[in-house]
Protein backbone atom coordinates (compact mmCIF):
# COMPACT_ATOMS: atom_id res chain seq x y z
CA UNK A 1 0.00 0.00 0.00
CA UNK A 2 1.28 3.48 -0.91
CA UNK A 3 -0.17 6.78 0.26
CA UNK A 4 0.04 10.14 -1.51
CA UNK A 5 -1.89 12.83 0.31
CA UNK A 6 -5.49 11.68 0.60
CA UNK A 7 -5.10 9.10 -2.19
CA UNK A 8 -3.71 5.58 -1.98
CA UNK A 9 -2.95 2.54 -4.10
CA UNK A 10 -3.01 -1.10 -2.98
CA UNK A 11 -1.07 -3.87 -4.76
CA UNK A 12 -2.19 -7.45 -4.16
CA UNK A 13 0.19 -10.17 -5.36
CA UNK A 14 -0.55 -13.90 -5.69
CA UNK A 15 2.31 -15.83 -7.35
CA UNK A 16 2.42 -14.06 -10.74
CA UNK A 17 -1.00 -12.39 -10.62
CA UNK A 18 -1.28 -8.75 -9.55
CA UNK A 19 -4.35 -6.72 -8.65
CA UNK A 20 -4.20 -2.95 -8.27
CA UNK A 21 -6.81 -0.89 -6.42
CA UNK A 22 -6.43 2.88 -6.44
CA UNK A 23 -8.35 6.06 -5.68
CA UNK A 24 -6.49 8.11 -8.31
CA UNK A 25 -5.97 7.25 -11.99
CA UNK A 26 -2.65 9.11 -12.19
CA UNK A 27 -1.23 7.00 -9.36
CA UNK A 28 -2.58 3.88 -11.05
CA UNK A 29 -0.92 4.67 -14.39
CA UNK A 30 2.37 5.60 -12.70
CA UNK A 31 2.41 2.29 -10.82
CA UNK A 32 1.65 0.26 -13.97
CA UNK A 33 4.38 2.10 -15.91
CA UNK A 34 6.88 1.43 -13.14
CA UNK A 35 6.04 -2.28 -13.04
CA UNK A 36 6.16 -2.68 -16.82
CA UNK A 37 9.61 -1.06 -16.97
CA UNK A 38 11.06 -3.35 -14.31
CA UNK A 39 9.21 -6.60 -14.98
CA UNK A 40 7.85 -8.47 -17.96
CA UNK A 41 4.11 -8.17 -17.58
CA UNK A 42 0.82 -8.00 -19.48
CA UNK A 43 -1.85 -5.42 -18.71
CA UNK A 44 -5.20 -7.21 -18.77
CA UNK A 45 -7.12 -3.98 -18.08
CA UNK A 46 -10.00 -3.96 -15.61
CA UNK A 47 -10.15 -7.13 -13.55
CA UNK A 48 -13.26 -9.24 -13.99
CA UNK A 49 -12.07 -12.68 -12.85
CA UNK A 50 -9.23 -13.75 -10.57
CA UNK A 51 -8.52 -17.00 -8.69
CA UNK A 52 -12.02 -18.36 -9.28
CA UNK A 53 -13.71 -15.11 -8.18
CA UNK A 54 -15.94 -13.11 -10.53
CA UNK A 55 -15.74 -9.34 -10.02
CA UNK A 56 -18.73 -7.19 -11.00
CA UNK A 57 -19.22 -3.45 -10.75
CA UNK A 58 -22.27 -1.21 -10.67
CA UNK A 59 -20.62 2.21 -10.89
CA UNK A 60 -23.93 4.05 -11.03
CA UNK A 61 -24.98 2.73 -7.63
CA UNK A 62 -21.42 2.36 -6.30
CA UNK A 63 -21.60 -1.41 -5.70
CA UNK A 64 -18.76 -3.93 -6.09
CA UNK A 65 -19.68 -7.61 -6.13
CA UNK A 66 -17.58 -10.74 -5.64
CA UNK A 67 -19.03 -14.06 -6.76
CA UNK A 68 -17.79 -17.63 -7.18
CA UNK A 69 -20.62 -18.89 -9.35
CA UNK A 70 -18.27 -20.33 -11.99
CA UNK A 71 -16.17 -22.07 -9.36
CA UNK A 72 -19.23 -23.45 -7.57
CA UNK A 73 -20.63 -24.85 -10.81
CA UNK A 74 -17.31 -26.65 -11.40
CA UNK A 75 -17.44 -28.09 -7.88
CA UNK A 76 -21.02 -29.28 -8.34
CA UNK A 77 -20.06 -30.98 -11.60
CA UNK A 78 -16.99 -32.56 -10.01
CA UNK A 79 -19.18 -34.29 -7.42
CA UNK A 80 -21.97 -35.07 -9.91
CA UNK A 81 -24.36 -32.67 -8.18
CA UNK A 82 -24.91 -30.20 -11.04
CA UNK A 83 -28.55 -31.24 -11.40
CA UNK A 84 -29.36 -31.71 -7.72
CA UNK A 85 -32.29 -30.10 -5.93
CA UNK A 86 -31.32 -26.99 -4.00
CA UNK A 87 -31.45 -26.70 -0.22
CA UNK A 88 -32.50 -23.66 1.80
CA UNK A 89 -29.81 -24.08 4.48
CA UNK A 90 -26.28 -25.55 4.53
CA UNK A 91 -26.75 -27.36 7.83
CA UNK A 92 -29.76 -27.86 10.10
CA UNK A 93 -29.88 -27.32 13.84
CA UNK A 94 -30.93 -30.95 14.29
CA UNK A 95 -27.83 -32.21 12.45
CA UNK A 96 -25.65 -33.53 15.28
CA UNK A 97 -22.40 -34.78 13.78
CA UNK A 98 -19.92 -36.74 15.88
CA UNK A 99 -17.13 -39.30 15.69
CA UNK A 100 -19.67 -41.92 16.76
CA UNK A 101 -20.95 -41.79 13.17
CA UNK A 102 -17.58 -42.96 11.82
CA UNK A 103 -17.52 -46.38 10.07
CA UNK A 104 -17.42 -49.28 12.53
CA UNK A 105 -18.01 -52.41 10.48
CA UNK A 106 -16.06 -53.58 7.46
CA UNK A 107 -19.13 -52.98 5.29
CA UNK A 108 -19.42 -49.37 6.47
CA UNK A 109 -15.70 -48.80 5.83
CA UNK A 110 -16.05 -50.29 2.35
CA UNK A 111 -18.93 -47.92 1.56
CA UNK A 112 -16.71 -44.92 2.30
CA UNK A 113 -13.71 -46.03 0.24
CA UNK A 114 -14.86 -44.28 -2.94
CA UNK A 115 -16.20 -41.16 -1.18
CA UNK A 116 -13.81 -38.19 -1.76
CA UNK A 117 -14.73 -36.57 1.53
CA UNK A 118 -11.48 -34.63 2.04
CA UNK A 119 -11.72 -33.26 -1.50
CA UNK A 120 -15.30 -32.17 -0.85
CA UNK A 121 -14.37 -30.34 2.35
CA UNK A 122 -11.41 -28.68 0.63
CA UNK A 123 -13.59 -27.51 -2.27
CA UNK A 124 -16.16 -26.06 0.13
CA UNK A 125 -13.43 -24.45 2.20
CA UNK A 126 -12.09 -22.42 -0.73
CA UNK A 127 -15.55 -20.96 -1.40
CA UNK A 128 -16.02 -20.27 2.31
CA UNK A 129 -12.67 -18.52 2.68
CA UNK A 130 -13.12 -16.26 -0.36
CA UNK A 131 -16.73 -15.11 -0.65
CA UNK A 132 -19.11 -17.27 1.39
CA UNK A 133 -19.17 -16.50 5.12
CA UNK A 134 -22.54 -18.29 5.26
CA UNK A 135 -20.63 -21.57 4.89
CA UNK A 136 -18.23 -20.96 7.79
CA UNK A 137 -20.05 -23.00 10.44
CA UNK A 138 -20.92 -25.92 8.15
CA UNK A 139 -17.37 -26.20 6.77
CA UNK A 140 -15.92 -25.96 10.28
CA UNK A 141 -18.13 -28.85 11.37
CA UNK A 142 -17.35 -31.04 8.35
CA UNK A 143 -13.62 -30.45 8.70
CA UNK A 144 -13.55 -32.14 12.11
CA UNK A 145 -14.18 -35.59 10.63
CA UNK A 146 -11.74 -35.76 7.71
CA UNK A 147 -9.62 -38.46 9.33
CA UNK A 148 -12.46 -40.99 9.48
CA UNK A 149 -15.71 -39.78 7.90
CA UNK A 150 -18.89 -41.82 7.82
CA UNK A 151 -22.04 -41.79 5.72
CA UNK A 152 -23.68 -39.18 7.95
CA UNK A 153 -20.75 -36.82 7.38
CA UNK A 154 -20.81 -37.45 3.63
CA UNK A 155 -24.54 -36.77 3.46
CA UNK A 156 -24.05 -33.54 5.44
CA UNK A 157 -21.37 -32.46 2.97
CA UNK A 158 -23.66 -33.12 0.01
CA UNK A 159 -26.32 -31.04 1.72
CA UNK A 160 -23.94 -28.09 1.62
CA UNK A 161 -23.53 -28.71 -2.11
CA UNK A 162 -27.30 -28.62 -2.52
CA UNK A 163 -27.32 -25.31 -0.65
CA UNK A 164 -24.69 -23.98 -3.07
CA UNK A 165 -26.83 -25.14 -5.97
CA UNK A 166 -29.62 -22.86 -4.78
CA UNK A 167 -27.38 -19.94 -3.78
CA UNK A 168 -24.63 -20.04 -6.44
CA UNK A 169 -25.73 -16.59 -7.66
CA UNK A 170 -25.07 -15.03 -4.24
CA UNK A 171 -22.50 -12.24 -4.17
CA UNK A 172 -20.42 -10.63 -1.49
CA UNK A 173 -21.17 -6.93 -2.07
CA UNK A 174 -19.55 -3.69 -0.96
CA UNK A 175 -21.23 -0.30 -1.35
CA UNK A 176 -19.68 3.11 -1.77
CA UNK A 177 -20.16 5.29 1.30
CA UNK A 178 -18.94 8.61 2.66
CA UNK A 179 -18.66 7.15 6.15
CA UNK A 180 -16.83 3.85 6.38
CA UNK A 181 -17.02 2.09 9.73
CA UNK A 182 -15.71 -1.32 10.77
CA UNK A 183 -18.35 -3.34 12.61
CA UNK A 184 -17.86 -6.69 14.29
CA UNK A 185 -20.23 -9.37 15.53
CA UNK A 186 -19.51 -12.52 17.53
CA UNK A 187 -21.50 -15.37 19.06
CA UNK A 188 -21.10 -18.93 20.30
CA UNK A 189 -23.23 -21.96 20.99
CA UNK A 190 -23.17 -23.82 24.32
CA UNK A 191 -21.28 -27.14 24.43
CA UNK A 192 -22.35 -27.90 20.88
CA UNK A 193 -19.65 -30.48 20.11
CA UNK A 194 -21.09 -33.94 20.66
CA UNK A 195 -17.67 -35.48 21.31
CA UNK A 196 -15.96 -32.99 23.62
CA UNK A 197 -18.79 -30.71 24.82
CA UNK A 198 -16.73 -27.77 23.59
CA UNK A 199 -18.53 -24.71 22.25
CA UNK A 200 -18.17 -23.28 18.75
CA UNK A 201 -17.45 -19.58 18.35
CA UNK A 202 -18.07 -17.44 15.30
CA UNK A 203 -17.35 -13.87 14.27
CA UNK A 204 -17.76 -11.59 11.27
CA UNK A 205 -16.41 -8.10 10.60
CA UNK A 206 -18.22 -5.79 8.17
CA UNK A 207 -16.76 -2.89 6.20
CA UNK A 208 -18.33 -0.98 3.36
CA UNK A 209 -21.55 -2.94 3.76
CA UNK A 210 -19.89 -6.33 3.21
CA UNK A 211 -18.06 -8.97 5.21
CA UNK A 212 -14.26 -8.64 5.17
CA UNK A 213 -13.29 -11.20 7.83
CA UNK A 214 -15.12 -14.19 9.30
CA UNK A 215 -14.49 -17.47 11.06
CA UNK A 216 -16.19 -20.33 12.87
CA UNK A 217 -14.04 -22.47 15.14
CA UNK A 218 -14.37 -24.91 18.03
CA UNK A 219 -13.16 -23.43 21.32
CA UNK A 220 -10.04 -25.02 22.87
CA UNK A 221 -11.65 -25.42 26.32
CA UNK A 222 -14.84 -27.07 27.47
CA UNK A 223 -17.44 -24.99 29.26
CA UNK A 224 -16.47 -26.42 32.66
CA UNK A 225 -12.75 -25.86 32.05
CA UNK A 226 -13.36 -22.26 31.03
CA UNK A 227 -15.56 -21.66 34.07
CA UNK A 228 -12.99 -23.21 36.41
CA UNK A 229 -10.25 -21.09 34.87
CA UNK A 230 -12.26 -17.91 35.34
CA UNK A 231 -13.01 -18.76 38.98
CA UNK A 232 -9.33 -19.52 39.64
CA UNK A 233 -8.28 -16.18 38.15
CA UNK A 234 -10.89 -14.33 40.18
CA UNK A 235 -9.78 -16.04 43.39
CA UNK A 236 -6.12 -15.28 42.66
CA UNK A 237 -6.93 -11.61 42.10
CA UNK A 238 -8.95 -11.19 45.31
CA UNK A 239 -7.78 -8.47 47.68
CA UNK A 240 -6.25 -9.70 50.95
CA UNK A 241 -9.31 -8.92 53.04
CA UNK A 242 -11.45 -11.32 51.01
CA UNK A 243 -9.10 -14.28 51.38
CA UNK A 244 -9.19 -16.85 54.15
CA UNK A 245 -12.66 -17.21 55.61
CA UNK A 246 -14.35 -15.29 52.78
CA UNK A 247 -12.77 -17.23 49.93
CA UNK A 248 -15.30 -20.06 50.23
CA UNK A 249 -18.20 -17.60 50.13
CA UNK A 250 -16.69 -15.86 47.11
CA UNK A 251 -16.12 -19.20 45.36
CA UNK A 252 -19.74 -20.19 45.83
CA UNK A 253 -21.07 -16.81 44.63
CA UNK A 254 -18.83 -16.95 41.55
CA UNK A 255 -20.26 -20.30 40.49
Amino acid sequence: MKMSGRHFIILVLYVDDILLACTNLTMLHDCKNFLSKNFEMTDLAEASYVLGIDISRDRKNGVLGLSQKSYIEKVLKRFNMQNCTGSDIPIAKVDKLSTEQAPKTEQEKLEMVDKPYASLVGSLMYAQVCTRPDLAFAVSMLGRFQSNPGQAHWIAGKRVLRYLQRTKDYKLTFKRSDTLELQGYADADFAGCQDSLKSTSGFVFMFGGGAVSWRSVKQPLTTDQFKYGMITVRQFCLPKETKGQRVQDYWMSSS
